[in-house]
């Protein structure tokens, strides 16, 4: 019971520092140091030293810039422009009409930034302005946008599955498999709303949108998007396949976003040098949390409060659905208040022990995790999601967040549907070789 004494000490410590304003990787460490100090023998300095050059040497985290710079890029490029004009085409029969674009949209540049906040920022900046003149509802575009663009966080390659690989020493490879079905079927319950939703409400789909195209037209509509469906299969393919690691798949990624901007003659020096600047800074807030998340899971190890948090768990007799159900409702009260990154840096060393010792499989709960972690970024008062739209729209954040209430249901539907089905997660993970 010491432990759980001490462990609540640390957690009002850590909150402390939090809500002072101190960033998350200095409070990370702070708390490691004070783990050391007072409850081991181990030497702070040394520790510290030999946790952040361990954790900065990883190669695995070597991919994590390279997918934040080829999201940079396209970012830049005229992807966004072309998005719309290349999905419309396949949408305008479909109950909802344009609706689906914003959901088809996020998907596909999820699947090319790895963020959720830069993908609202991109198909927002398209799609709001181009649904509203056209009058369809404005909580329906503000509702599809907010909850489609946390399938960034999802859909592979996804900057928060590589920090929870790198956290947990699991292999991304298959973190970035197991994220596509569950990405898919979010996806699914997304336009399924849509379309229910469009048929009780007619009124909010303006009438006599639909273009009667052949096939081969809407193909040539959509032709601009080839080369980007290209890349996300060339990218994902290659580590399925086992022909490549996530890292070389990477920078194969990177050459080919900049091939895609210099034939949309959008690739300039100064593009360059935004795109490296942005990647710069995105990377090393990134990196820097992860380094004193390691430093805090080896004071944590030191000290042995998880595994005397474990055991205490274990003594409760939870059942591992029960077991999920209290961990998704810390997740998304902790979401509330933090980014997506810094909560899964900050649970899964005391986390993954309990977690394991319940028989749930770690790279089932990755997904699970990161699932949880979307819902967060579309609930006040820290929803990046909100926010984003908010700065694109100037709407209250309040109404923002009531838009996507809906969206945050569906997440919550799909928690439950692979927690029924694992195999929705473990399927094509258990495909690839060894």
């Amino acid at each position: 019971m010491d432990m759980i004494w001490m462990s609540l000490a640390l957690l009002v410590i850590l909150l402390a520092l939090l809500a002072a304003g101190l960033w998350v990787a200095f409070s990370l460490t702070a708390i490691g140091c004070i783990s050391l100090y007072f409850f081991s023998n181990i030497p702070v300095g040394d520790s510290l030293a030999t946790a952040f050059y361990s954790a900065s040497v990883s190669w695995e985290l070597a991919a994590l810039p390279m997918f934040i710079w080829m999201g940079e890029v396209l970012f830049r490029s005229r992807l966004s422009e072309q998005m719309f004009s290349g999905l419309a085409p396949w949408v305008g029969r479909i109950p909802g009409r344009l609706l689906h674009t914003n959901i088809a949209g996020c998907g596909i540049f999820a699947a090319i930034s790895g963020s959720s906040a830069a993908t609202a920022a991109t198909i927002g900046k398209m799609s709001i302005p181009e649904l509203t003149k056209r009058g369809y509802n404005q909580k329906q575009i503000l509702g599809t946008l907010a909850g489609s663009a946390t399938l960034g966080l999802l859909i592979p390659p996804s900057i928060i599955l590589i920090v929870y690989g790198v956290a947990t020493e699991q292999s991304i490879a298959r973190l970035f498999v197991a994220g596509i079905l569950p990405g898919l079927l979010l996806m699914a319950l997304f336009s399924g709303y849509v379309v229910i939703w469009s048929l009780f409400n007619p009124a909010g789909v303006p009438p006599g949108e639909a273009e009667s195209l052949s096939f081969s037209a809407k193909v040539k509509r959509s032709r601009p998007l080839i080369p980007v469906f290209l890349l996300i299969v060339g990218v994902i393919g290659s580590i399925y396949g086992g022909l490549a690691s996530p890292t070389e798949s990477a920078a194969i990624g990177v050459a080919l976003a900049h091939l895609l901007s210099w034939r949309g003659g959008t690739l300039s020096l100064s593009t360059c040098i935004d795109a490296l600047m942005g990647t710069v800074k995105t990377s090393s807030m990134i990196a820097f949390i992860l380094v004193g998340a390691h430093f805090l899971t080896t004071a944590m190890g030191f000290t042995g409060i998880p595994r005397e948090l474990a055991t205490w768990i274990s003594t409760l007799g939870l059942s591992p659905a029960m077991l999920l159900l209290a961990l998704t409702l810390f997740f998304i009260v902790l979401g509330c208040f933090l980014d997506g990154i810094s909560v899964v840096v900050l649970t899964t060393s005391v986390i993954l022990p309990m977690v394991t010792a319940a028989g749930i499989d770690p790279i089932w709960f990755g997904i699970y995790l990161v699932i949880v972690v979307e819902m967060s970024q579309i609930t006040p008062p820290v929803g990046f999601n909100l926010f984003v739209i908010q700065g694109l729209t100037g709407e209250n954040i309040l109404r923002i967040a009531w838009s996507a209430l809906p969206y945050f249901l569906l997440i919550l539907t799909g928690v439950v549907l692979i927690t029924l089905f694992p195999g929705i997660v473990t399927y094509l993970p258990s495909q690839m070789g060894s």
